[in-house]
């Protein structure tokens, strides 16, 4: 797929098929993300890939506490799962003290996004569990994902075939200045 038509055609999905993506489609997503620039070239993030749904699920219920303590209305919602049943998730954690951690981190995340479309696998780019990573549990999760010391998490991208469609969101031309 053409990259343009990739950018065009991505969708943000909230559903999933249950099997997992073969190995070299997902070798091919991370390898696009380990491919992104990076400000030096510092590369200051670590992908812990994730296909156990028992522990997509407690990274969700981590996030589910600490969000339930300021009344987020997803989280109430009993049917909501933040990562969406999605067979993989890809968490990316950043260096702590790097400047720059959080846009490089975001644009390996896009470029993983990116490669997913153009391989036919759906994804969503999720900053939502943050909060499992500011709570109770933080220092236990960050140990079973095998987030290095100094880095903490920055964003994650849930990856699977997708079953749901979106329709494309309007473009905002108004959102572009020209200055010549």
């Amino acid at each position: 797929m053409d990259v343009l038509e990739a950018i065009s055609q991505r969708r943000s999905h909230r559903a999933y098929r249950q099997d997992q993506l073969p190995e070299e489609v997902l070798s091919a997503i991370l390898r696009a993300g380990l491919e992104a620039p990076s400000a030096t070239n510092r590369q200051p993030w670590h992908f812990s890939v994730v296909q156990d749904p028992a522990l997509i699920q407690e990274v969700h219920d981590e996030a589910a506490k600490a969000m339930g303590r300021v009344g987020s209305p997803r989280f109430k919602d009993p049917d909501f799962q933040m990562f969406y049943h999605a067979p993989t998730v890809v968490f990316l954690f950043g260096e702590k003290s790097f400047y720059w951690t959080q846009v490089d981190c975001g644009i390996a995340v896009q470029n993983m996004a990116l490669a997913a479309e153009g391989l036919g696998v759906g994804s969503v780019i999720l900053g939502l569990p943050l909060p499992a990573f500011m709570g109770d549990g933080a220092d236990r999760l960050r140990e079973k994902l095998q987030c290095p010391e100094d880095y903490d998490f920055v964003v994650a991208i849930a990856l699977g075939y997708a079953e749901d469609t979106k329709d494309p969101h309007g473009l905002r031309q108004e959102k572009i200045s020209r200055i010549q």
